[in-house]
């Protein structure tokens, strides 16, 4: 399984890349429709003008300007997807996954949905026999991570030879008034992504399996120190392992 061979199709994501001053580089993501235009600072392309080619090429819009053609990553995608709240960063979703060690066949809790970008992650690591389920408590952030997990499902299976699994359940619900759907749950790992975590700890520890993670995505120390007091004075069943920071560093390496 993986890419179908041969060119690009209608329907499927296609990602342009134009390189810009300063040694940058401007990627513009489309959903390929036969009578649609991909617009960039250097020029229009019309989609028809990518149907039909081999990705790895190099394209050149209405303004001269040269586009390298290529299929996204599941990285780029969400990185410029439609999103609402801020998403979860790829280099952040990486060291929740590792931290949770989610395996092919689990069962993950998600709060909450967000933009979808965690979902779509989820969703790969638990694979077709998983299920991840994924809950939110406003509708607009509900019906975006519906939108951008299907169109990513779609797209996906236009342009590869295998399908995207259908393993993540979107649930419009605030998690602290979902202690009776956990009853009949058994959880391999959870994450939380949302304003206080502490009010979703009661609900979903009675489900989280012996030795299971909790991973919880913070934005700032003073939500950890809230949490972690929480913990303590509620006397649940968690034992705090690690608390880090995830950072890139990029390099350019130029001629001399």
């Amino acid at each position: 399984a993986g890419p179908r061979p041969g060119p690009f199709r209608a329907g499927e994501l296609a990602l342009a890349e134009m390189r810009r001053k300063h040694n940058s580089t401007l990627k513009l993501l489309c959903r390929l429709a036969a009578e649609a235009v991909l617009a960039s600072p250097g020029g229009v392309l019309p989609h028809r003008d990518i149907i039909g080619q081999l990705p790895g090429q190099v394209v050149r819009t209405s303004g001269g300007a040269r586009l390298l053609l290529r299929r996204p990553s599941l990285e780029e995608y969400v990185l410029l997807m439609p999103r609402g709240p801020t998403i979860a960063y790829p280099k952040d979703v990486s060291a929740m996954l590792m931290m949770m060690d989610v395996h092919p066949g689990d069962t993950v809790l998600e709060t909450g949905s967000g933009s979808g970008a965690m979902s779509l992650f989820l969703s790969r690591a638990v694979g077709p026999k998983g299920r991840v389920l994924s809950y939110e408590i406003r509708d607009d952030h509900h019906s975006l991570a519906k939108k951008n997990y299907r169109h990513w499902r779609s797209a996906w299976e236009i342009g590869h030879m295998d399908e995207w699994p259908d393993n993540v359940e979107f649930i419009l619900k605030d998690i602290s008034s979902a202690a009776a759907d956990m009853k009949s749950v058994t959880l391999d790992a959870v994450v939380l992504d949302m304003l206080n975590p502490q009010c979703a700890l009661p609900v979903v520890h009675p489900s989280l399996k012996q030795g299971g993670v909790c991973a919880v995505y913070l934005a700032n120390i003073t939500q950890v120190i809230d949490l972690l007091d929480r913990i303590r004075s509620c006397k649940l069943p968690f034992l705090c392992e690690r608390i880090i920071e995830v950072t890139h560093r990029s390099w350019s390496v130029l001629p001399a």
